[in-house]
């Protein structure tokens, strides 16, 4: 490691870079958290498989079960086929419903495994849906199968609601209708359009004040089939102010991966406890699963500062990730598992490496080594450096 490194700048000129980073830090045997943690996983792909990677979609699933296996080792929940999952961005329903099938059979293996999966309208053709009670149907498809399984749900956002939907109340009508039916309590999830476009105007309104009101009237119209929701706005303030409305025992889940570490600490504001602090369900925990473990460990042992102190270098890593497109982000929580020796390859469903640029990669190294995330220092440099001699940077 002590040869430098020639990596390209901003302005894609080459400079000498050396690993500064230290030994990272391991989670405490044993450790419990007081926040529930769920970490939206990836997918590995098979790159042997005889496809064409735009159309179809191959699954190395040894690979991919086992860094389910690894995140559970940590104490942290698994979110399946979730967007993190590329679900509906190259993994599609057929698939996301085996892997579904695959880590709740998984998940039994393993004491205090705990999982929830995705269920959404993703097997629905948007150009046909012409009417809300095709939704409607669209999902209770998807939470019969995965219900059928034993899985818990997470409702994931509609496309196919946000483009047939006239007014809140359309919202209400699908939601009312799903959450009645759910056979335990649910967590539902609002994606911002900076994760998709489509979803934009969700809950009725591109008024974010006005959309919250609709899904909290949701919410508080079913407290008993709400487990939590999950927002994915990046904007902490929406969710310190949406947290606070939310009704006793109905958990907010953090999904801002720009502010994550403040959000999931708390503010100690709010008439019961779950509105004073966010629990978790991010993308981002994927790619810093050992540093996301201990930090919450050091938190449930009132350890705040030390909290902070873990997490707090990965923010600048995560704001890297998930910067715009925001819905790309997906290829820097892949690269990270390559670099950390978690899979072999560095492909994805759907060719999706190609989103991200030589220029963001090298960024992406540089943090992750400045926050001690390198778990293989060697193998991370070795290959860094064969990623380079790919885009003819030898």
């Amino acid at each position: 490691m002590s040869n430098p490194i020639q990596l390209p700048n901003a302005q894609g000129q080459l400079v000498a870079y050396k690993l500064v980073g230290s030994t990272p830090v391991k989670p405490k045997a044993g450790a419990k958290f007081n926040r529930i943690a769920y970490s939206a996983a990836h997918v590995v792909s098979n790159p042997l498989a005889s496809i064409d990677p735009w159309l179809d979609c191959a699954v190395d699933w040894d690979a991919t079960i086992a860094y389910r296996r690894h995140l559970w080792s940590l104490g942290m929940g698994v979110a399946e086929a979730m967007d993190t999952a590329q679900r509906g961005m190259g993994l599609d329903w057929p698939t996301s419903l085996e892997l579904i099938k695959r880590s709740i059979d998984a998940a039994k293996d393993i004491p205090g495994a705990f999982l929830a999966s995705g269920c959404g309208t993703d097997h629905l053709n948007l150009d046909e849906v012409k009417s809300v009670d095709e939704v409607i149907a669209g999902y209770e498809f998807q939470m019969e199968a995965i219900e059928k399984l034993g899985g818990k749900l997470i409702v994931m956002a509609s496309r196919a609601l946000a483009r047939v939907a006239k007014s809140p109340a359309d919202y209400e009508r699908v939601y009312d209708r799903i959450l009645s039916q759910a056979k335990q309590p649910v967590i539902l999830h609002w994606l911002g359009d900076m994760f998709d476009p489509a979803l934009s105007g969700y809950w009725g309104s591109r008024d974010a004040g006005a959309a919250m009101d609709t899904a909290l009237g949701i919410i508080h119209a079913h407290p008993q089939k709400v487990d939590g929701i999950k927002i994915s706005l990046l904007d902490k303030d929406k969710e310190i102010q949406m947290r606070r409305r939310l009704p006793a025992g109905v958990r907010m889940y953090t999904g801002d991966d720009f502010n994550y570490a403040e959000l999931i600490a708390g503010d100690g504001f709010g008439e019961h406890l779950v509105q004073a602090q966010s629990d978790a369900l991010l993308g981002i925990f994927d790619a810093i699963a050992p540093a996301a473990s201990a930090a919450l460990g050091e938190l449930a042992e009132g350890n705040l500062e030390k909290f902070h102190a873990i997490l707090g270098p990965t923010v600048p890593l995560s704001r890297h990730i998930f910067k715009a497109p925001t819905r790309f982000y997906k290829t820097g929580v892949v690269f990270m598992a390559w670099l950390n020796g978690h899979q072999k390859n560095f492909t994805m469903v759907g060719g999706q490496e190609s989103t991200r640029s030589l220029v963001h990669f090298a960024e992406l190294f540089r943090l992750a080594d400045a926050a001690n995330l390198l778990e293989q220092p060697d193998l991370a440099l070795h290959r860094m450096k064969t990623l380079l001699a790919l885009q003819g940077v030898e």
